[in-house]
């Protein structure tokens, strides 16, 4: 399960996906991410669905290795789906017991569910064809006028670039700890949820000792490089914008006219009400 986790993780590869400025993909994986959230017809799902394969496709990450991560919030989206199709009051659809399911709460639940699934996939699109020194230039270029108002903007992207980059190795680690630990007679299968939680935390107490030596190991590597944050930095590879990355950001200005004008023309939505009335 831990494996599964591919946030934080870079796949190489030779695509025009890689090769964008980490400002694009920045600023096109928030938008995509937006307009899941604000545009909610059944036509504007579709254009998102087309979008996302798309830029799957061009990646040239392996589909499988690119959803992979979802097996590790399967919990929260049953959850999410389960609470939206119960607690949401509409119009009843299935009634058993004292639960209720309401034509709302399925629409809600699979929208919940879509929007979730995208959005894990379209982060990872991101991190997955970035590496963590690009996107710690691209998070300090794109914050950049906020260093006007004394915000450390190089500070903030160092350290969510470092976060994104323990991701993978704290996970690795927690791997290697439960497979020791496991081989020594530990047991983190079996018993209910509440012994599942107590049988964690002979692991997390290593997990942690070892992510504080790692987080010192870093620091002191740092210093003895003469590392130092702030102004003055120079780049060994200045990010700049080259004719790829301006069509891009027109894909991504096309991409949120489609959207815009798909969540106002509900064709499908239309032809099901006239089927049901013929």
């Amino acid at each position: 399960m831990l494996r599964d986790i591919t946030l934080g993780q870079y796949y190489p590869a030779d695509s025009v996906i890689h090769k964008l400025d980490p400002r694009v993909k920045l600023a096109g994986t928030m938008v995509f991410i937006i307009s899941l959230f604000a545009f909610h017809s059944i036509e504007a799902y579709i254009v998102a669905t087309l979008a996302l394969a798309a830029v799957i496709r061009i990646s040239k990450v392996p589909f499988r290795f690119m959803v992979r991560g979802l097996k590790s919030i399967i919990m929260l989206l049953l959850i999410t789906v389960v609470f939206n199709l119960f607690l949401i009051p509409g119009t009843p659809v299935v009634h058993f017991w004292k639960l209720t399911v309401t034509r709302e709460g399925i629409e809600t639940a699979v929208a919940m569910a879509v929007r979730l699934v995208y959005l894990i996939v379209g982060s990872s699109v991101m991190t997955l064809t970035t590496t963590p020194n690009n996107l710690t230039d691209g998070l300090e270029k794109a914050m950049r006028p906020l260093g006007r108002l004394h915000v450390p903007v190089h500070d903030i992207a160092m350290m969510m670039s470092i976060a994104l980059r323990f991701i993978p190795i704290l996970l690795d680690e927690t791997d290697k700890i439960m497979k020791a630990q496991m081989a020594r007679g530990a047991d983190f299968e079996s018993g209910n949820l509440m012994q599942k939680a107590k049988n964690m935390v002979p692991l997390l107490v290593p997990l942690f000792i070892s992510a504080f030596r790692r987080a010192n190991d870093l620091a002191m590597a740092m210093e003895a490089r003469g590392y130092h944050g702030g102004e003055g930095r120079t780049k060994m590879k200045p990010l700049v914008y080259v004719s790829r990355d301006h069509m891009a950001y027109l894909i991504l200005l096309l991409y949120l006219i489609v959207m815009f004008i798909a969540s106002r023309v509900n064709v499908i939505e239309t032809l099901v009400i006239s089927v049901l009335h013929w």
